[in-house]
């Protein structure tokens, strides 16, 4: 029963790293109909932020954060800028070609700046330290992952139902051109939605590597891909969607590791992506798009 706890929370954990990211891809989609094949390399590129803050520059982990975090939305909103923004225009393929060049940059740079060795990720002492609840013992950041995940959605989802600027997301997300028409700044509604996904990536990464020693270039890739399948089970441009569909990837995950078929872990990620495009293509809470006559 503990084992079973334990993995649960482990799942939960992993999950809502997961969730967080996969809101990147989902709010980006539902705006701009892209796939930002580079979100998971801007995930990895916040965790080398972290190591050059503490690291090299030794600043305390608190100002560091702070730091990663706006580094991190930065390099979101000059990715919109200067490799999505001239192509907005353009057929649907060639943007999401450039998203593609956008993720092998960043991996290459990083391999250029940092090496293909992996790095040692700093220790943040307070989320390293251990707790214990009742007979399961785990970290203190394993134990707050899904509070904080849970709290950052929900503050996303009044954002976007209950101001100005979640109106004009969603109405740029029913409808771009109309949107145009009616006044609602386009290029504004697409920056803060860069930003607002590099943000909740940043703190997906210092959440992710925190408990996991390394950084290497290409430690965006798995979990960036494990997230857009997140983003697609729940149903992409819907955030509970992007919610429920990274925690049920992380349970699934996480018990496959606990049993004897844990070699196959990463590769159940993916055989649910067929299922789901098989069986159900706009995902659990996707809508079908409706045709323009």
């Amino acid at each position: 029963m503990n084992a079973f706890l334990q993995n649960c929370l482990n799942g939960i954990s992993i999950g809502s790293i997961y969730a967080l990211i996969a809101i990147g891809y989902t709010m980006v989609y539902g705006i701009l109909r892209l796939i930002n094949f580079a979100h998971g390399d801007i995930f990895m590129m916040a965790g080398y932020f972290m190591i050059i803050a503490m690291t090299d520059f030794l600043i305390p982990w608190q100002i560091s954060i702070v730091i990663v975090i706006a580094a991190t939305i930065l390099l979101g909103v000059l990715t919109e800028k200067l490799a999505y923004k001239p192509l907005r225009s353009a057929p649907r393929m060639s943007i999401m070609i450039s998203a593609i060049g956008v993720s092998y940059f960043l991996q290459n740079f990083a391999t250029y700046l940092f090496s293909a060795l992996p790095k040692s990720y700093p220790s943040i002492a307070v989320l390293d330290r251990k707790i214990t609840i009742g007979s399961i013992s785990t970290s203190l950041v394993t134990f707050i992952t899904p509070i904080l995940t849970i709290a950052l959605v929900i503050a996303l989802v009044a954002l976007i139902n209950k101001t100005k600027v979640g109106m004009a997301m969603r109405a740029v997300s029913k409808d771009f051109e109309t949107a145009q028409l009616m006044g609602v700044k386009i290029n504004s509604v697409i920056s803060i939605t860069f930003v607002i996904g590099c943000a909740l990536a940043a703190v997906g990464s210092i959440l992710y590597f925190t408990p996991r020693p390394q950084v290497y270039p290409l430690s965006g890739s798995l979990p960036g891909l494990k997230c857009f399948v997140a983003a697609v089970f729940g149903g992409i441009g819907s955030i509970p969607g992007a919610l429920a569909g990274g925690f049920l990837i992380g349970l699934c995950e996480t018990f496959i590791k606990a049993g004897i078929f844990s070699e196959f872990s990463d590769a159940f990620t993916f055989v649910i992506l067929i299922v789901v495009l098989l069986f159900r293509p706009t995902g659990l809470f996707g809508e079908k798009e409706r045709e323009k006559v």
